[in-house]
């Protein structure tokens, strides 16, 4: 819902509604608004998952109580006050101290999922492997909570033609990293196909350069090709540029 500024409790109160009448999952509720979040979680049949938190002080103040509250599951990301950590040991360092923040309050580490931001790859390459290293220690650093991520905040940016393919290798790199689960385009049926296990090949493909063995670029087809030099744009090997595909 984002900021729902206008008629917050009607828009959130609307929205579950909506969704309810055509689905008894349960509801995950993301807006940037408290008083749209508590509307929204007072009329949810299942146990929610409030989408976010953070390690600011007014989502301290509240989106945290309200997952308090109303006993949802919920998204902590790594932001705080002074915006979004620049690399793994800040992100690292933040999360601990809101992490330790929730657990004071009564929330346990199973009903936490953190979210360690992903920065588009066209605007800061190498947060996009900052991410991927955090996600990779997390579950060491906090046994119990789950990991999500934006996954096309990655692509954010890049031309339209270009954003799968980003997003879709993104997916696979994070999840050899033990990414529990992912915000994503449900309509793209080749990122689907590899969520489900789907093109075994690309996955080794990408296994092998997220492992610095050699791939030999003149043996693969296009599809491959893609993906290898996708991947190495991710890992900040090869500097972004839209024409990262046609080398």
């Amino acid at each position: 819902m984002g900021p729902a500024r206008k008629d917050p409790e009607e828009v959130g109160a609307w929205l579950v509604r909506t969704v309810q009448d055509v689905t008894d999952l349960a509801i995950s509720l993301d807006t940037m608004n408290p008083v749209a979040m508590e509307a929204g979680l007072k009329l949810c049949k299942k146990r929610p998952l409030l989408n976010s938190a953070s390690g600011k002080a007014d989502s301290k103040a509240g989106m945290m109580q309200l997952a308090l509250k109303y006993n949802t599951q919920v998204i902590i990301s790594v932001i705080t006050d002074q915006g979004c950590p620049p690399d793994v040991d800040s992100r690292v360092e933040s999360i601990m101290d809101t992490v330790a923040y929730a657990n004071e309050l009564g929330i346990k580490n199973e009903d936490i999922w953190v979210d360690p931001i992903i920065l588009p790859v066209s605007a800061d390459q190498k947060q996009v492997r900052e991410a991927l290293e955090f996600i990779k220690i997390l579950a060491d650093l906090l046994p119990g909570v789950k990991s999500v991520v934006g996954l096309s905040n990655v692509s954010n940016g890049t031309p339209a033609p270009l954003r799968g393919i980003l997003n879709r290798t993104y997916m696979l790199m994070l999840e050899k990293n033990g990414l529990y689960s992912a915000i994503a385009d449900v309509l793209d049926p080749e990122l689907i196909e590899l969520n489900k296990g789907g093109m075994p090949g690309i996955r080794g493909l990408v296994n092998k350069i997220m492992e610095g063995k050699s791939v030999n670029i003149g043996d693969l087809d296009e599809l491959d090709r893609n993906y290898v030099n996708t991947a190495r744009v991710l890992l900040g090997e090869t500097l972004y540029s839209h024409a990262w595909l046609e080398s």
